[in-house]
């Protein structure tokens, strides 16, 4: 693993910054909206694929591609390492999605699309912790968890299984927002 690491630029004993926590916060609050009014419209499908679909290319051109935002709202540009980890994230998430929801495409169950969708979402922001620190774990851990549920026990409604997941995503996109600024803070995080 360290091996990995290092190919991606982590340097041993490395003290990271996590500069744009409250960037990613905005993203979370935003995916959860969507998550929210495409579960409400989602019918059959479970989650309405046009809302979702347009509001999330939206959400990144207007989170993730607004450079006035991140100027507001970050606190400096990641390191190598960390872009390289986001990278990696989302590459590991688009995998795990074919790899968890895939094999459902072909008889149309949407429940397990989704809810396998969830469930590589969750594990995606494992690796974030090192691009946003620690809360990305546990809201990693609780999102997968409430994914799998959804995935053991088929007597769980979909949406409440969904509404569960947007309010997690809420709750740590606000925590995110109002997250202090590392460089004013003396507690670095050191791998």
């Amino acid at each position: 693993m360290s091996n990995f690491l290092t190919k991606l630029g982590y340097e041993k004993n490395a003290k990271l910054l996590f500069l744009n926590k409250r960037t990613c916060g905005i993203w979370l609050i935003w995916v959860s909206l969507v998550i929210l009014l495409s579960t409400i419209f989602g019918g059959e499908q479970k989650i309405h694929q046009g809302i979702f679909y347009v509001g999330y290319f939206a959400g990144l051109f207007i989170t993730v591609g607004n450079k006035a935002l991140i100027r507001k709202f970050s606190y400096g540009s990641p390191s190598k390492f960390q872009k390289k980890m986001s990278i990696f994230s989302i590459i590991f998430m688009f995998v795990l999605l074919v790899l968890i929801g895939g094999p459902y495409f072909g008889v149309h169950n949407y429940r397990m699309i989704w809810l396998g969708a969830f469930l590589a979402i969750g594990l995606h922001f494992f690796p974030f912790a090192v691009v946003h620190g620690k809360s990305m774990i546990a809201l990693g851990m609780l999102a997968s968890i409430n994914a799998l549920i959804g995935i053991l026990n088929s007597s769980i409604p979909f949406y409440v299984i969904a509404y569960i997941d947007v309010i997690l995503k809420a709750i740590f996109g606000f925590i995110l927002l109002f997250s202090k600024n590392p460089l004013q803070t003396t507690s670095r995080i050191q791998m």
